[in-house]
């Protein structure tokens, strides 16, 4: 026991019971390339196992924001690894790379196994939907950096893709077609909004709103995880010929929707050819905010968008679905000067 450590507020010994206590999650990720070797000074992973030609390696970095506070208020921390790895995932699938594995970092101001291995345990269960292993991570304790009961995750990952392969929206052509994949919620952007409102309208995270949901709680909607839409698109991905892909994160549609698109290229999107999630419309009155400026902050229930020609459209939205995936057109690419056109 390193009394004089402990006296500073860092508990080696809950540390030591956080890595007994994760083995058992992190083993469950494993995948062919990974090497089982945490505790190592690094994760590492066998490249060489995968035989690709021209491999380019796609990285992404991420956090989940200010989700986190209704965790903290909720006290539920066993999905919210979930959408650490949904973040970094998503955004290098957008180059058509299938990720390899994943790295988390957990920072908070005491040292709780239990609490510890449950963020763990969502980034297990998020690694496992996409495919990619945990090979290695870090919790730092650290007093008085974080109020009590409070902490910050975040997380890395790298993908692979064949260089042919690779999807950088050079494709994307006028007349392609928009497909857009259904959201599992609010997923993890726009929630300094979402908390301004709830504060602000007095709501109450731990009650039912028969508006929103009759069997779900505000606070439970709230932290419904990230979908991850690894498996499904990387199969439409290998099928057929997609020429972009955006992950609808902050910013929403204006912000991600035109980072595949090129000079001279804009896109019209016909709302009501998918269902806008009732949290959505609820945030939208509760906070009295202009329709249009949703779209500018929140995905509107659309978590990804594929484009690609019309003639492959019906095949990949079958693809799609059979995944579970709920799936449908949502607009096309036009000319403009990555302008939005809104039809109703």
């Amino acid at each position: 026991m390193a009394q004089s450590y402990e006296n500073a507020g860092v508990n080696l010994e809950a540390g030591y019971e956080v890595v007994h206590r994760i083995k058992k999650h992190v083993q469950s990720t494993e995948r062919r390339g990974s090497m089982g070797n945490i505790g190592s000074f690094g994760g590492m992973f066998n490249l060489a196992s995968l035989v690709l030609k021209e491999p380019i390696l796609v990285s992404g970095t991420d956090g989940v924001g200010t989700k986190l506070k209704i965790a903290f208020a909720l006290d539920k921390h066993d999905t919210i690894g979930i959408d650490a790895v949904a973040m970094c995932v998503n955004d290098v699938l957008a180059q058509g790379a299938e990720p390899l594995f994943f790295l988390d970092y957990v920072a908070l101001g005491h040292n709780i196994p239990e609490k510890v291995e449950a963020i763990v345990k969502g980034v297990a269960d998020g690694c496992r939907q996409a495919g990619c292993a945990l090979i290695g991570g870090e919790t730092a304790e650290m007093p008085g950096m974080y109020a009590d009961g409070e902490y910050d995750i975040a997380g890395f990952t790298t993908g692979v893709v064949e260089k042919n392969r690779l999807i950088d929206g050079t494709k994307v052509k006028t007349g392609d077609v928009l497909i857009g994949i259904a959201s599992s919620g609010v997923h993890s952007n726009g929630f300094s909004l979402v908390r301004k409102i709830v504060a602000d309208a007095g709501l109450d995270l731990n009650k039912q709103y028969k508006e929103l949901s009759e069997t779900q709680t505000l606070g439970e909607v709230l932290l419904t995880p990230t979908r991850i839409y690894v498996k499904p698109v990387l199969e439409v991905i290998r099928t057929l010929d997609v020429h972009g892909v955006a992950h609808i994160t902050g910013g929403g549609f204006d912000e991600n929707i035109p980072r595949i698109f090129q000079p001279g290229q804009g896109f019209e999107i016909n709302e009501g050819t998918w269902d806008i999630l009732p949290i959505f419309r609820c945030l939208e009155a509760w906070g009295n905010v202009l329709h249009r400026e949703m779209y500018n902050i929140f995905n509107m229930g659309i978590g990804m968008v594929l484009a690609m020609d019309e003639q492959q459209a019906e095949q990949a939205i079958d693809i799609l679905q059979r995944h579970g995936e709920k799936a449908q057109v949502i607009g096309r690419v036009r000319e403009g000067n990555n302008d939005i056109n809104f039809q109703r």
